[in-house]
């Protein structure tokens, strides 16, 4: 199965919507990680009452973090694993 031409689309498919979103939130994690660091006069400013932007930027980590997942769950459900299953049908693998 893994040598066969579909299994190698499948697996391209699934390489080409996760490494570019990895590859992004580890950019934007880091981002945040060398703001840390290096700005933290920027961190520590006040945007309004006792919200920096340390902590707004912290906080949509958690964001990123769910609107990738739930991005991810939507392709997964509509592209990715119908695909899988049509395969493993083809394969014999699912009845």
């Amino acid at each position: 199965m893994q040598n066969s031409a579909e299994f190698n689309e499948l697996r391209t498919k699934f390489r080409k919507f996760v490494f570019p979103l990895t590859a992004l939130f580890l950019a934007w994690y880091f981002l945040f990680v060398l703001l840390s660091v290096f700005a933290k006069d920027f961190m520590g400013t006040r945007l309004f009452g006792n919200i920096t932007w340390g902590l707004t930027l912290g906080l949509l980590q958690f964001v990123t973090t769910f609107a990738i997942t739930m991005y991810y769950a939507r392709w997964a459900d509509r592209v990715f694993d119908p695909a899988a299953e049509a395969l493993a049908q083809k394969m014999g693998g699912h009845q």
